[in-house]
């Protein structure tokens, strides 16, 4: 295991060098107060220039990234990010440029703002766009925020329900409940569709909308989506798409003929920008027409030839982000879609569904297949019929695949699936790749089989053994203490 910098530190050696002072010293108690000082030396290594890149360069590679291989985590598209986006993001004119500049001086970023939400509005066929939310969960709660502000600016107030599929990703229960709805949740039928009866049975003048991933959490099209719009609309809500599995859409299908009136998407999942970390990321939101007047503000306009910051609209919920968002980000996510167009976006839709049904095709006879038939850019697999048979559970299987030099996909989600293991390989891998996963799959699943305590144990060649995760949950230490 690789040491902390602090235990390597030794005494007197330096990784810097620092010109003498070229200014008066300045007495910082004079100028901070003596009780803002600290009154003991911090604890920094102190350690020389190699032995520091040398540390970081070892980190780099117990670290897992697209760079090393294939990210198969369902419903997360952790699909590569091109370079040529980190070149563009990179500029001067835009990595330089201050949040506090004056709008005239800011015309090329506006401008790349006003055409990305352009885009973003025709590839999703709907009529208003922010791009402020930083991130997939800020967007649902910006959504299903500008849902609230329409139907309390129509004086609708008992409208307190937010419907949601049992199969639905966690952040949607907690971004309607943190914009002040109740969740009601929907069932699914046996083929992992919303269950039409069920759905129906729960609307009525209290639901404020319904939030759907279509795609939904399996992989699988939502095939009665018209009467899920229908039943919605007739008792006075709104529809909500999760945009989460957008990669499987773009150029395709677009929600708004479908018949949504909202939806945030991820830009690190669909449009190549980085995912993971907590951020910075980005969420914008698209919407209906009626819900145009509830976006938040400033709306990016162009009035003539010149772009500008809009924030008289009294009907909108107002900022949900400090200045901006992530503006790095969406320049990102604007080159990605110059670069590929209408074609090409509809090429990597269909790349990411031929991909995922021909890794899928080559496995799904070692594994336990909850709804076997095509699926669309992901799908799931199940090993409770394995885990009663050899003791192997899919949290096992996972930590076998580091073993092997592969990241685990997504394992016990959907809830609605028991032991589950959701993969998208995505469309940017190539046949090769694919194949060399396919069998590394098969071959555990055939050690489950004949050696389960090989795989009960792993991993085996990581930096370290299996760690006890309901114990580092409860005994968090971040901190290192001499």
């Amino acid at each position: 295991m690789e040491k902390l910098l602090i235990e390597k530190s030794r005494a007197g050696r330096k990784g810097y060098s620092l010109p003498a002072l070229d200014v008066p010293a300045v007495d910082m108690a004079k100028c901070l107060g003596g009780e803002n000082l600290r009154h003991t030396e911090p604890q920094l290594p102190e350690m020389s220039e190699n032995e520091i890149a040398r540390h970081y360069y070892k980190l780099s590679h117990l670290n897992y990234s697209l760079e090393d291989g294939l990210y198969p985590l369902g419903s997360c598209t952790m699909k590569y990010n091109p370079k040529v986006n980190e070149v563009a993001a990179g500029h001067p004119g835009f990595q330089h440029l201050h949040p506090n500049i004056a709008p005239e001086h800011a015309q090329g970023a506006l401008r790349l703002m006003y055409e990305l939400g352009e885009s973003l509005k025709e590839i999703l066929g709907l009529q208003g766009v922010s791009l402020q939310p930083a991130a997939g969960a800020h967007g649902e709660f910006a959504g299903v925020s500008t849902m609230r502000a329409y139907h309390w600016h129509n004086k609708d107030f008992k409208r307190k329900y937010i419907l949601l599929p049992d199969s639905a990703h966690g952040t949607n229960p907690a971004s309607a409940t943190i914009a002040g709805f109740t969740v009601l949740g929907v069932k699914s039928r046996e083929d992992g569709r919303v269950d039409l009866k069920d759905l129906e049975s729960k609307c009525n003048d209290e639901v404020a909308g319904f939030m759907l991933t279509n795609p939904n959490t399996i992989g699988l099209f939502e095939d009665q989506i018209v009467e899920i719009g229908k039943l919605i609309h007739g008792c006075g809500g709104l529809m909500y798409m999760d945009g989460a599995n957008l990669n499987a859409l773009m150029g395709l299908a677009r929600p708004g003929d479908m018949g949504f009136d909202c939806i945030h998407i991820n830009l690190h999942k669909t449009f190549s920008t980085p995912h993971g970390g907590g951020g910075p990321g980005a969420g914008p939101i698209c919407v209906s027409e009626k819900l145009v007047p509830f976006l938040p503000v400033p709306q990016v306009i162009k009035n003539g030839d010149n772009y500008e910051l809009k924030t008289d609209i009294p009907t909108s919920i107002g900022r949900v982000h400090s200045f901006f968002g992530n503006f790095g980000v969406l320049v990102r996510a604007f080159v990605y879609i110059r670069m590929l167009g209408g074609k090409g976006l509809r090429e990597a839709s269909e790349n990411a569904i031929l991909n995922a049904n021909y890794v899928f095709s080559q496995i799904k006879e070692n594994f336990e297949v909850p709804f076997d038939e095509p699926c669309l850019h992901e799908f799931v697999l199940s090993g409770e019929k394995r885990k009663h048979e050899s003791g192997v559970s899919t949290g096992d299987f996972a930590k076998r695949l580091l073993d092997y030099g592969y990241h685990a996909p997504t394992i016990y989600f959907p809830l609605i699936v028991h032991e589950a293991m959701l993969v998208e390989p995505t469309e940017t891998e190539t046949k090769e790749s694919l194949d060399n996963f396919a069998t590394i799959m098969n071959k555990i699943a055939q050690e489950a089989r004949e050696n389960p305590d090989l795989v009960r144990n792993a991993p085996h060649n990581a930096p370290t053994k299996r760690l006890n995760d309901a114990l580092a949950v409860r005994n968090l230490n971040i901190s290192w203490v001499k």
